[in-house]
């Protein structure tokens, strides 16, 4: 694409060299990826200035660069500055693309907790009614059912933009994507229109030198996806106290409200109760809605749940899908990595969860206290390089909640998952009941050979993730795997043992 098409859609003036008949192949933000007839787009960051490796990508060839000032180049370097390089990546992307997301109904789901439950919830009872959709989130991409990792929960907009495509060109008619509050700061949404989007909840997170610098921040970031993006619809919980202000930015655009304590809201939950069975665990309710009434059971816990199945039946309402047949659809449905129950031994009930910090894993086990278990066996570690207050407060909600607590790793990269779990330990609190297994597989393993009937045991952090981060390297490592293997194992020793008695 001539380069000077490329940047037709942004603000510019040429610095350095000629434009005119400049062709661009490739838009690159990493200069170790950048070559010939490559655009160079330089990001500034909280860590790194994409502006300092400018001189790598010129030794890999590259010689077009979008700047945010002037750089010390050859002569033989074109340079094009403009006053953002993040805003005008979202443009020169959706651009090199031809715009594939203008041929997409893109649902836009943020909030604190709860975008990915809902956003996949969304996924599955849409292509179960028909209605091709695809995901992008914190557990990748789906398109068509094939998965594609992702290192962001909002990619950046130039592999959004590239995904969109493929989207488009796989017949895909609808995605699913999280939102970020990071991809609302730093434009990786720019210039998309959404039809729809999701307000789920707000609470205090993401808060550091490298994310937001304050909750007032990070609840501006939320409110962005609502003041903009030419939505057609919002969908918001009610029930939060800080949903009127985040959405408050847009006075014109339909609203519809979910709730679990206002009658009078759109999508309304009563009868809310828990549910348990051998070897699984959830919540049923009554969806009041349009004055019927619909029963609806969820394979995840809690209120929390609630209000993402209440979500995602709200959007999938709007583009026609009955709320009966969704009702259907998400009694089977479960979602990776997120409260999803794994039935391997009958009386145990195995939950896998990417609680990772204090809040979530709180709140986990507080919902998991609802289905008066004989125990709760919490299995969880901390992601090395990370702040000692996010260990004292695991530790504090396991000591808490927890009747048993396994401390093992959780990608502790370049820090000794040994220092690690020990610090985790120092928190934890002469009084509760507890064991370090530092390797995460045997720690697995071992917890569910000591598990007994009427046992719920959460494994916490890892989630969907399908690997450990251990050195700098991602070990293949699957939890969910782990845990039926030892199931079965386990299985096979007690026929064994029945055979050798008969």
């Amino acid at each position: 694409m001539l380069l000077k098409r490329l940047l037709s859609g942004i603000e510019y003036s040429v610095a350095a060299g000629d434009i005119d008949g400049v062709d661009i192949s490739r838009i690159e933000y990493d200069s170790r990826r950048s070559g010939r007839e490559d655009l160079f787009v330089c990001l500034a960051g909280a860590r790194t200035d994409g502006h300092v490796f400018a001189p790598l990508a010129y030794e890999n060839g590259c010689r077009a660069f979008l700047v945010e000032r002037k750089l010390d180049l050859p002569r033989d370097a074109v340079q094009i500055v403009t006053g953002n390089t993040r805003r005008a990546l979202a443009v020169i992307s959706a651009t090199f693309y031809d715009r594939p997301s203008d041929e997409l109904h893109v649902i836009g789901i943020t909030g604190t907790k709860g975008k990915t439950t809902t956003a996949l919830l969304v996924h599955s009872v849409l292509n179960a009614a028909g209605i091709s959709c695809a995901y992008i989130g914190s557990n990748g991409v789906i398109i068509n059912g094939e998965h594609i990792e992702t290192m962001n929960t909002t990619p950046e907009s130039l592999e959004l933009h590239h995904f969109f495509s493929m989207m488009r060109s796989s017949g895909v008619t609808h995605v699913a994507l999280e939102v970020s509050s990071q991809a609302l700061d730093h434009y990786r949404v720019h210039g998309i229109d959404f039809d729809v989007t999701v307000f789920t909840n707000l609470f205090r997170d993401h808060i550091s030198p490298v994310e937001h610098a304050s909750f007032e921040e990070y609840k501006a970031a939320k409110s962005k996806l609502f003041s903009d993006y030419n939505k057609r619809l919002i969908v918001y919980n009610a029930d939060d106290l800080a949903s009127l202000t985040v959405i408050s930015g847009d006075k014109t655009t339909e609203r519809v409200s979910v709730s679990v304590t206002d009658s009078g809201a759109d999508f309304f939950a009563s009868n809310v109760e828990p549910y348990r069975d051998t070897d699984s665990l959830g919540v049923t309710f009554d969806c009041v809605h349009g004055g019927k009434t619909t029963p609806v059971r969820l394979m995840t816990p809690g209120k929390f749940s609630v209000y993402n199945g209440l979500c995602s039946i709200a959007v999938a309402s709007y583009y026609g899908v009955p709320v009966e047949l969704a009702s259907d659809i998400l009694r089977d449905t479960s979602v990776t990595g997120r409260f999803e129950v794994v039935r391997g031994l009958p009386g145990r009930t195995f939950i896998i969860d990417y609680a990772h910090n204090g809040v979530s894993l709180t709140s986990a086990l507080s919902v998991l206290r609802e289905y008066d278990p004989e125990r709760i066996i919490c299995v969880f570690g901390s992601v090395g390089g990370r702040t000692q207050e996010r260990r004292r407060e695991l530790a504090e909600a396991s000591a808490k909640y927890a009747d048993y607590t396994v401390i093992t790793s959780d990608n502790p990269d370049f820090e000794p998952p040994s220092q690690i779990a020990a610090e985790i330990e120092s928190h934890l609190g002469p009084d509760a009941p507890h064991e370090i297994i530092v390797d995460r597989e045997t720690a697995v393993r071992q917890t569910v050979r000591m598990s007994r009937p009427g046992d719920i045991v959460l494994f916490a952090g890892k989630g969907h993730e399908r690997y450990q981060l251990i050195g700098g390297i991602k070990v293949p490592f699957s939890e969910r795997a782990v845990i039926l293997d030892e199931c079965r194992a386990v299985i096979a020793e007690e026929m064994e043992k029945r055979a050798g008695l008969d």
